[in-house]
């Protein structure tokens, strides 16, 4: 074969190659771009979880647990409560919470990812940090409603904050509301209202810092363990995805941190005469904390509470 030949045939097989590569990018940019256009569920987007101005709140990694400032700072997300009757304490009520953008638009069940086993997560405590609990709502009838059910043990502003995941930009958002709710209000201090006196004497709490005292804007490292008065196994069990959960208030409730342990794998069983979890935490002041831990035992949900002074 003569080299204008081999020239002539090599350029044509160059020429079919380069023909197959960009029939292959067009249509893998075709699919990309036909995937952008797909339904998703949600007809929200990030740009519809921004606000304006400095301080606000942006998104927050759950893998560097802050203490989250939601009353203190601009939220991209506003939410409103309405009670059937007005809260009082020792009495069940029924209310729903409405969770809007910035731009006005609802947020409802199709907008929001499952996080720890559930879409909407609502934080509720009372003004003294002595009666927290955490309450699941759910879809209401109306577009944009969630119904929600508790019953406060206290009298006072409880202050209702809501932890949800945005499909549209995958991590964790907040927002905040007041309830008023008739009858005594506590003292100031946390003396464990969300565990019956039976489990009291059955076990014992600790949430301990590695270092002593807890220092404003420092990680700490945080060690929770549970044991039996009698010595015997200790039943945890998984609570919404985790082995443990905790939640840090500041005594004014600007915010909190929801705190996930470090023991991710639930296949492996902690120790069962004393099972003992790392937490992390960072807190940004010095004054008075409360932090609850919740947790499974034998099927049963404990709220536990301790009391920390933060120093700088």
């Amino acid at each position: 074969m003569s080299a204008a030949k081999v020239t002539t045939a090599t350029a044509a097989l160059e020429s079919k190659q380069w023909k197959q590569i960009a029939w292959i990018t067009s249509g893998a940019l075709a699919v990309f771009w036909g995937m952008r256009f797909l339904p998703t569920g949600t007809n929200l987007n990030h740009m519809d979880f921004r606000v304006g101005g400095q301080n606000a709140i942006e998104f927050c990694d759950p893998s560097n647990p802050q203490f989250i400032p939601v009353v203190a700072v601009p939220s991209p997300v506003a939410m409103t409560t309405r009670w059937e009757v007005a809260p009082m304490a020792g009495r069940e009520a029924t209310g729903v919470v409405v969770l809007q953008t910035s731009s006005g638009k609802f947020i409802e069940p199709q907008d929001l990812l499952v996080a720890h086993t559930r879409k909407l997560h609502l934080l509720i405590v009372d003004p003294s940090l002595t009666d927290y609990q955490h309450v699941h709502p759910e879809p209401g009838r109306t577009r944009g409603e969630w119904t929600v059910t508790w019953t406060p043990r206290l009298g006072g502003a409880y202050r209702v904050f809501a932890d949800f995941t945005p499909l549209a930009t995958g991590r964790g958002l907040y927002a905040s509301a007041d309830a008023v709710v008739a009858g005594v209000a506590a003292e100031r201090g946390a003396n464990g209202l969300g565990w019956s006196d039976d489990e009291r004497r059955t076990y014992a709490f600790e949430l301990v810092p590695v270092v002593a005292p807890l220092r404003a804007g420092q990680p700490t490292d945080l060690k929770f363990s549970v044991t039996r008065a009698d010595g015997g196994a200790v039943p945890m069990e998984p609570v919404m995805g985790a082995l443990a959960h905790l939640v840090a208030f500041d005594e004014v409730r600007s915010g909190f941190a929801h705190l996930h342990p470090a023991e991710v794998d639930l296949d492996k069983k902690p120790d069962a005469l004393r099972p003992e979890l790392n937490f992390k935490i960072t807190i940004p002041r010095a004054g008075r904390y409360v932090i609850w831990a919740q947790v499974n035992l034998g099927g049963s949900e404990v709220f536990t509470p301790f009391e920390f002074q933060v120093v700088n």
